[in-house]
């Protein structure tokens, strides 16, 4: 009885590349394995045709001459049932997930126990002037270091861990009922693939003790509230030989006694007399880098908005210098005498009530009120 066209068999085109064939023969092995067709005579002699078709096609020196010369150039090659290396369903299983879990139909090669260690985060507060203007700071940070009596294995010096021999290094077990598997992280040694008969006193055989570390950290100049800073590998150090984690600086800006800031800018009060407000005069004014001179007009008033340009702070990022914006608040004189008192009333006596050029706002505000109440 003459065989039947393997690409036939596996319902692929002859250009079909090793993707198509692996996926059309994966299809055919899950559809009539004898796991699942036990006692179907027609599904077993399927399955192993299609294996003989699979192991033929998917090499590509037994393709080359099936291609050239038919059944004659391969047979005694093909090995029919199980040549495809799948003697079970849960092969069959392993290999469709296999892309998956990254292990073929057999389980897997081992397991790495190498771990990275975690990141961790330290808040840093600054003073103002240390943030502009850049600082190092010392910091002690608790964290998980690799112990040095036995080097971060975890075993007691002189030894060194096993491989498992529940999952034989692979930290894995597959658990089958019928044609069904599953694969579940080994109990034996948790995935590592490896266990420890003597392990470290020091560590208990964690590869890591707890330990506080002194860290200098160099603060740029002009960091703000919110901005991190990564030391690389300063993190918790990383279990049975993997690398360390990293360190995040989280900076928080403490509140300043006389600027605010936003952005590149800095804000600040400034509280003037009436008297300076009326005639205008020249004030001190604090700024990062010390005292500068203010003028301020006459007839200045309460709110008013001046701009001392690059007082501010240079972004760390980069850009242009930002500016101090000092807002005059008017001052109301409090605990007079009576004499100055007297001097208030007889000033006030000298004004014109119904010259409005001397409170211009006092007057549209009275004008926008009657207004109001008019129109009621």
């Amino acid at each position: 009885m003459s065989k039947r066209d393997y690409y036939e068999i596996l319902g692929v085109d002859r250009s079909a590349d090793e993707k198509d064939i692996k996926k059309a023969y994966r299809r055919l092995a899950m559809k009539y394995h004898p796991d699942r067709n036990q006692g179907d005579p027609e599904g077993e002699a399927k399955f192993k045709e299609a294996s003989e078709a699979y192991e033929v096609l998917a090499d590509a020196e037994k393709r080359q001459a099936y291609d050239q010369f038919g059944h004659a150039g391969v047979d005694g090659q093909a090995g029919g049932f199980g040549g495809a290396g799948h003697s079970s369903f849960s092969d069959i299983f392993g290999d469709v997930f296999g892309d998956i879990f990254g292990a073929s139909g057999g389980g897997g090669g081992r397991r790495s126990s190498a771990r990275r260690g975690s990141d961790l985060r330290y808040n840093l507060e600054l003073t103002l002037e240390e943030a502009v203007r850049g600082i190092e700071k010392t910091i002690r940070v608790p964290t998980l270091v690799s112990c040095g009596t036995c080097d971060g294995s975890g075993a007691k010096p002189g030894t060194k861990p096993k491989t498992c021999g529940v999952c034989q290094g692979t930290g894995t077990v597959r658990m089958q009922q019928g044609f069904f598997a599953v694969q579940q992280t080994c109990h034996a040694c948790g995935g590592s693939g490896q266990v420890i008969e003597d392990p470290c006193t020091d560590c208990r055989g964690r590869g890591v003790k707890e330990e506080t570390r002194t860290l200098n950290v160099k603060i740029p100049a002009g960091v703000d509230t919110g901005d991190r800073i990564r030391l690389s590998g300063e993190g918790e150090a990383g279990s049975k030989g993997g690398p360390a984690g990293d360190l995040y600086v989280q900076v928080i800006v403490k509140e300043h006694s006389l600027f605010q800031r936003d952005g590149s800018n800095l804000y600040c009060e400034v509280p003037i007399s009436f008297v300076d407000a009326a005639l205008g005069g020249e004030l001190e004014v604090p700024t990062l880098d010390g005292r500068v001179k203010l003028k301020i007009p006459a007839e200045t008033q309460s709110g008013k908005l001046f701009r001392l340009r690059s007082k501010g702070v240079t972004p760390v990022r980069g850009g242009p210098k930002g500016d101090l914006m000092c807002r005059v608040v008017v001052e109301t004189p409090v605990k007079l005498s009576e004499k100055q008192k007297e001097l208030l009333r007889e000033f006030q006596a000298t004004l014109d009530r119904k010259n409005s050029s001397h409170s211009p706002r006092k007057t549209s505000w009275f004008d926008g009120v009657k207004k109001f109440f008019e129109d009621m």
